[in-house]
């Protein structure tokens, strides 16, 4: 017996003093309401109501059970309140880069706010993000992938000291506005006309980009492009590799935001196989997947630095084209 079901039933018919009209009530057929009655009446023994008349009374015992079955219901009522409650201010977490602007994410935590839903952003290393969607810990995440098996595309580029605090390299140098894309070659060091080599800036990558199939593709791109053994290595922490570019001793491969933000120089990565992917994922465990809302595709993939937009849509300064030379430079 659906006990919350029929104690409804029977206040509703206290209230109306009908069958007919408790059952308009409640949206249910006169008929079942009457089956309730008769089920609880069972249940407790004796009758709640006296049909014998022509207007439906409560008798004693339906009279001194009237308050607990209001009780009943007043405490189911607030029991669905609170857990109401609860779902809307349960925190969903969220797994991003950890070069994620903060301004980015703020506007990604007042949408969600707006929907009635709270989100905790949490920046993680790739390989914690998919761990955190399998074990539940995290709601949503950025997922890396292969650049072409991606949803969100995401520029990625040099950054260098800007021109008022180091001298920058030639090939990331400014062209007059907007710089041109890089192509890797750009970066072999080129004899002077007395025959000396220059000092050749070494390329530091980010966490978010020292995932393996990524990290292997810009090493080999490298030695495609004839560019010393070891010139691409892993940074350290993000700050002092950013202290290290800054000051001129080398260039960090990163999306444009995060550059920007910090004051760096940065000029896009021709080579777009590249770039970074991305998929906006839901948690996969129990009890089903979790789906993605298309409002929170968009905005996560604004915040890891997706063209506005067209989150899946690479967009690079100038004529610059993917072609055939570039894709196999970079996928060895």
């Amino acid at each position: 017996m659906d006990l919350l079901a029929h104690l409804e039933a029977y206040v509703a018919t206290v209230d109306e003093s009908s069958f007919s009209r408790a059952a308009d009530r409640l949206g249910i057929a006169q008929p079942l309401l009457s089956r309730r009655i008769k089920t609880l009446e069972a249940h407790f023994g004796g009758l709640l109501f006296d049909r014998s008349r022509r207007q439906v009374t409560t008798t004693e015992l339906g009279l001194l059970l009237l308050p607990y079955a209001q009780d009943v219901l007043d405490r189911a009522q607030r029991l669905g309140q609170v857990a109401r409650s609860a779902r809307r201010a349960q925190v969903r977490a969220v797994g991003v880069p950890m070069d994620c602007a903060p301004v980015a994410l703020a506007r990604v935590i007042r949408a969600a706010t707006e929907r009635g839903i709270t989100l905790g952003m949490r920046e993680l290393p790739p390989a914690e993000r998919v761990s955190g969607l399998a074990d539940g810990s995290l709601t949503y995440a950025l997922v890396r992938v292969p650049r072409e098996q991606a949803g969100v595309r995401v520029p990625l580029g040099l950054a260098s000291a800007a021109p008022s605090e180091a001298p920058e390299p030639a090939a990331v140098g400014a062209s007059g506005g907007r710089r041109r894309a890089i192509h890797l070659e750009d970066l072999r060091p080129r004899r002077s006309r007395h025959g000396e080599l220059p000092a050749v800036l070494p390329v530091l990558t980010l966490t978010e980009d020292q995932v393996p199939y990524a990290h292997d593709r810009l090493v080999r791109a490298a030695a495609r492009a004839g560019l010393p053994e070891g010139l691409v290595r892993p940074a350290g922490p993000a700050a002092t590799a950013l202290a290290e570019t800054l000051a001129g001793g080398a260039l960090l491969l990163c999306a444009e935001p995060f550059a920007r933000q910090h004051g760096a120089s940065w000029a896009p990565l021709a080579d777009t196989a590249l770039h970074r992917g991305y998929d906006v994922q839901g948690a996969r465990g129990r009890p089903a997947a979790v789906d993605v809302p298309d409002w929170l595709t968009a905005l996560l993939a604004a915040a890891a630095g997706a063209p506005a937009g067209a989150p899946d849509t690479l967009r690079l300064p100038g004529p610059v084209a993917e072609d055939a030379s570039s894709r196999l430079a970079a996928r060895g």
